[in-house]
């Protein structure tokens, strides 16, 4: 690719060179990732060291009991990990109706579902790692017992936090140590946290769904009248699935196939690939109208079919039929901002980092707690918050994502992958809710389109499309565009959600041969990332 390497965006970072790179949303977990490569660990090692180390110095975004996913390049292959948890066995819409009024709750032990990232980590490690588990979560369980700064970006979500889940089990023991958030550059320890790393280390993650930290998940769980079992965590195991994928501009585009959105991703590009977006400047507003309008297509599909795949009334080849993109493509006004439903297809919180070593591997992995630390629901003795992944449910019993034992929800997070003539290019992703797949758009037309240097992709101004005719935009959007938008129906609205905003993007792009060349790596300055390597 023969990229601009001028960045016509404010930006606080410049794209980083090395033959082994980690980046992340976090600047210690980069470092604990690079420091797993020096000792002669891979780029799967070094994904799980950052994640874990994430757990702790992110916390308002992941934690001990968060889900995962990774799409890994081995060298000679992809590998798809989906290692999202699934519903406790009694859970059914008259669970919810008996207790919530037929609701799930945001927040609560009633919105967790079995953590999967424990496990992903020991999948990842079994499958692909190189150097003892023990040795790998090393960099954690020091910063678990020693304790971190608080870092800017960090703090500020911390704190927008606090007031909300005060009341939430074991929150404001762990949380608000002193009474409220800590402050920017605070010293914080999680509590119970090293010692449960350390069974975890020692047990390869069998200790979180069999043994001590088992035992105290429950425990507390049953405390809070709470479903969750000690069978539901013990039956619980990730799955290795083959990632889907979408032709754009010459290169492939992959994602893990639902329960995720990625699918939003791949059906936005099939539908762009219509379009010859290039034909007019990348911040021009026809430009971004279509791109808006694509993914409100998207989503619009996504929201009516995806659930656990198991469970789907179409397939993810059905949704990414050719024809039928082609006939969504056609339903775009260049004119007129429009609000979508669902079409026919043919029948038949979030943290990301990426990883890449001079051998060639590439990791794409993100993990998560859902919304700002999740349920706020914090296990006592054990340092662990969990995710609030049970709120992606459905109630409605007619919906493929309607709720039930067993079953995995409907997910927000979702790794990425970029390859060209079968060879990989580019692991990536963009954190942050429905902001995901939008971000992995509008930052992959960018790139591929425009030619645009990863590190100006990712401090591009974004946008973010929520509901109806209505869009967020970063106040860097040119008035110009904006203009353009709003003269073509898009409400434009102020950013009111102080944790997700216009999402955090960490890219690692493959400049030849990994032990010669090596890569370009973006992280993303809306968050406290490092692109570090060497």
């Amino acid at each position: 690719m023969n990229f601009d390497w001028s960045n016509p965006y404010l930006t606080t970072r410049i794209p980083v060179f090395a033959r082994n790179i980690v980046a992340t949303s976090q600047p210690l977990a980069a470092q604990a990732g690079l420091r797993i490569l020096s000792q002669g660990g891979n780029a799967v090692d070094a994904a799980i060291a950052a994640a874990a180390t994430l757990a702790l110095t992110e916390p308002v975004s992941n934690g001990l009991g968060s889900d995962c996913f990774a799409i890994v390049w081995d060298g000679s292959r992809l590998h798809g990990l989906n290692a999202s948890g699934t519903a406790p066995t009694a859970w059914n819409p008259d669970y919810f109706r008996r207790k919530h009024q037929g609701r799930i709750p945001m927040r609560g032990w009633d919105s967790v579902t079995v953590p999967g990232c424990v496990a992903g980590w020991a999948a990842l490690h079994e499958k692909l790692g190189r150097l003892a588990f023990a040795d790998i979560l090393a960099p954690a369980i020091e910063y678990a017992e020693r304790g971190f700064a608080v870092s800017p970006v960090v703090q500020r979500k911390w704190a927008a936090q606090a007031d909300l889940l005060q009341p939430q089990p074991g929150f404001a023991e762990h949380f608000l140590p002193r009474g409220r958030a800590p402050q920017v550059g605070e010293h914080f320890v999680l509590r119970g946290a090293a010692d449960t790393l350390k069974r975890i280390a020692a047990t390869t993650g069998r200790d979180f769904y069999e043994g001590e930290t088992a035992h105290k998940l429950v425990a507390h769980a049953q405390a809070h009248d709470a479903a969750l079992t000690l069978a539901d965590l013990g039956d619980y195991a990730p799955q290795w699935v083959e990632p889907i994928g979408m032709a754009y501009r010459g290169h492939t585009v992959h994602q893990i196939p639902p329960n995720g959105q990625g699918i939003a991703a791949l059906i936005a590009l099939g539908i762009l690939q219509h379009f010859d977006l290039a034909s007019r400047p990348v911040d021009h507003p026809q430009t971004q109208h279509i791109l808006i309008e694509a993914v409100k297509l998207a989503f619009a599909d996504v929201y009516a079919q995806v659930a656990d795949a198991r469970h789907m009334r179409v397939t993810p080849a059905q949704m990414l039929d050719p024809a039928y993109l082609a006939q969504r493509a056609r339903l775009i006004d260049l004119d007129r901002a429009q609000d979508f439903a669902a079409g026919h297809a043919p029948q038949g919180g979030t943290v990301y980092l990426t990883t890449a070593d001079r051998c060639g591997m590439m990791v794409s992995f993100i993990q998560s707690n859902y919304m700002g630390f999740g349920s706020g629901v914090v296990v006592p003795g054990t340092g662990v918050s969990l995710q609030n992944r049970g709120y992606g449910f459905s109630t409605d019993p007619s919906h493929p994502n309607v709720v039930a034992g067993g079953k995995r929800p409907f997910h927000t997070i979702i790794p990425a992958f970029l390859m060209r003539d079968g060879a990989p290019l580019m692991s990536f992703g963009v954190m942050g809710g429905n902001m995901q797949p939008q971000g992995q758009v509008q930052a992959l037309v960018r790139m591929l389109d425009y030619g645009q240097q990863p590190q100006a992709a990712c401090d591009a101004p974004r946008w973010k499309w929520n509901h109806g005719l209505a869009v967020d935009v970063e106040p860097a959007l040119s008035a110009q565009a904006a203009q353009g938008l709003r003269v073509r129906g898009h409400v434009l609205e102020g950013m009111d959600d102080p944790y997700m905003d216009f999402g955090s993007g960490q890219f690692i792009w493959r400049l030849g041969d990994p032990a010669v060349d090596g890569y370009v790596s973006a992280s993303d300055s809306r968050r406290d990332g490092l692109a570090a390597g060497f």
